[in-house]
């Protein structure tokens, strides 16, 4: 019964807060104006611009922010205990990650729906907009250099992902044509996509049980399986970030916000029947006082590997990027920007009761032999170093939300096909959302510097994709030359954050009195323990000898360093 009363806990405490802090929020702090001209309809071009409904711009923007973001960090960050973890997650999603994400998409559409760094060269000067783009550029190119790889990891962990997840294209495309060029209705559009894209995860299962290994890419001596899968996705995702929004990307993740509310629902009920049953206790420790001899401090690690479902910098690039440019009224960001985010938190919840309690219900080693309980949990989480492993993120909530779902009497290999194409799907909106929102940002940058050419959505796509491959490829064909800087990912991410955080508190002091307050707290918050993550690691570095990160780094510490003096400088003038 404890887990279905954090379960509810938790989940109760996010819907009082839409209601009361988010409402409070919009009316009183940023004041909006449904009157007020927005974006998409001043620019309305067809292809970025485009008025969109609030559910379906819901639908994409949520699964823009998620990703595979709130599984990874919480899978991670259990590792420290439960307790830990679910704070962090709700009261941060609450006071600062869903008003970080709300604050930015109001604050861009208020500025033509331009990215966070074109808004901080207004509200700050025009030198941090280089700063910005510098710090913004490094993360989007990880990500998309390395998502290649986790895809490959996804699809070759649940091979009945790969045909379910490539099918959802002519699907999502399909459901654009029948939604935008012949006014289909939207619900029943809805019902007839997502149960057909629920059709191909069947017959994925069943090929990959009558026919294994028939969706596994072949090696080649000069071309692994992962380079491979990186070439082939970098080309698809130049494709759907040039096309119009409409056409694929948003009716894409429209879908997959479906298939996640689904999945979510699976959760809920597979918890309430298992924990009425007395078959779901939370096996890992409130706070876990026998750590790993390798795992680091809690302070301030935990608060950087656990992002997403708490605040991470990524969604003030969404927010600043596809989203600001589709809301088609200024009440609808509250319901996208604050609402999206405090689902994101209940994704994450749930993916810690999965790694907390439904692990425990049988986990399968390496040897073949079933554990359960404590035993479970710890033999999963034994160092720090198989934890924070990619395939030990995924596997663990899998395997945790399969034995949940299973206590609903559906066959276990068909809610691991489930849940396997909702990671797979919800990977690969997180490597097409990165390269257009990377579009957005070089176009940016070349219109202020005066470079035409890179102006042009193919040209800047291009230069996005090939910076990335190159970083890709850049240890060799295996396509994972991007692991050599993921380990600056997490406190770039939280930097990101703290430095939005930064430019909505400076645009809150341009319109009078304390509303700065709500955001310069968490603000204040974020960068003294991401600074202080980022010295540590610097010291690790060090330690490692391993000059590469040592130096960039260092160079990613000194931009943060030299953006915030800039902005109290102007904080300062302002209040003058």
């Amino acid at each position: 019964m404890d887990t279905l009363l954090l379960m509810v806990v938790c989940g109760g405490g996010y819907l009082i807060a839409y209601h009361t802090y988010g409402r409070f929020l919009a009316k009183k702090i940023f004041k909006l104006n449904k009157d007020a001209p927005v974006p998409s309809v001043e620019l309305q071009d067809g292809i970025d611009y485009v008025p969109t409904r609030k559910g379906i711009i819901f639908g994409h923007h949520y699964t823009s922010i998620a990703g595979t973001g709130p599984i990874v960090g919480p899978a991670i960050g259990i590792i420290w205990g439960w307790l830990p973890a679910i704070l962090w997650v709700t009261l941060g999603c609450i006071f600062m990650g869903a008003v970080h994400d709300f604050g930015a998409l109001v604050v861009s559409m208020r500025n033509e729906g331009k990215s966070i760094s074109e808004v901080a060269a207004k509200y700050i000067n025009s030198r941090v907009r280089f700063v910005f783009f510098a710090v913004v550029f490094l993360s989007l190119l990880i990500v998309i250099a390395i998502f290649g790889v986790v895809i490959a990891a996804v699809f070759t962990r649940f091979p009945e992902s790969v045909l379910p997840v490539w099918l959802e294209i002519p699907i999502a495309i399909a459901l654009g044509w029948a939604v935008y060029k012949r006014s289909a209705n939207v619900t029943l559009s809805t019902i007839v996509a997502v149960v057909t894209m629920y059709v191909t995860v069947g017959l994925g299962a069943y090929i990959e049980s009558v026919r294994p290994g028939l969706f596994s890419l072949p090696e080649f001596s000069w071309l692994p399986a992962t380079g491979l899968w990186t070439i082939i996705l970098l080309i698809y995702a130049w494709i759907a970030s040039t096309l119009p929004v409409t056409t694929l990307l948003q009716p894409r993740d429209y879908i997959n916000a479906w298939q996640l509310f689904i999945a979510m629902a699976l959760l809920v009920c597979g918890i309430v029947a298992a924990s009425l049953a007395g078959n779901l206790p939370l096996a890992a420790p409130a706070i876990n006082i026998s750590l790993p001899a390798d795992t680091p401090p809690i302070w301030p690690f935990m608060f950087v590997v656990i992002a997403c479902g708490a605040i991470s910098g990524f969604h003030s690039l969404v927010a600043s990027g596809t989203s600001p440019k589709q809301v088609a009224k200024e009440p609808d960001s509250l319901f996208v920007g604050y609402g999206s985010m405090l689902l994101e938190g209940t994704l994450a919840v749930l993916v810690i009761i999965c790694v907390a309690a439904g692990i425990a219900m049988a986990y399968e080693t390496g040897d073949g032999q079933i554990l359960s309980g404590f035993d479970a949990w710890q033999h999963h989480y034994s160092s720090w170093a198989g934890a924070k492993g990619l395939e030990a993120k995924l596997a663990s909530f899998v395997t945790g939300a399969a034995n949940i779902i299973n206590t609903l009497h559906m066959p276990k290999i068909v809610g691991t096909a489930i849940m396997g194409v909702f990671v797979a799907s919800f990977a690969g909106t997180t490597l097409d959302t990165s390269v257009r929102i990377q579009r957005y940002v070089v176009s940016e940058l070349a219109g202020d510097l005066r470079i035409p050419f890179l102006t042009n959505r193919w040209a800047a796509t291009s230069f996005a994709v090939l910076t990335a491959a190159a970083l890709a490829f850049a240890t060799g064909a295996d396509g994972t030359g991007a692991m050599k800087l993921w380990p600056l990912f997490g406190t770039a991410n939280q930097l990101l954050a703290a430095l939005a955080l930064l430019v909505i508190t400076l645009y809150l002091r341009r319109r009078g009195g304390l509303k700065f307050v709500v955001t310069a707290v968490p603000c204040v918050i974020m960068l003294v323990i991401t600074n202080w993550a980022m010295v540590k690691n610097e010291m690790i570095f060090l330690g490692e000898k391993n000059w590469l990160l040592v130096t960039i780094g260092a160079g990613i510490f000194a931009l943060a360093l030299w953006m915030t003096v800039e902005a109290l400088m102007a904080f300062g003038k302002l209040k003058a």
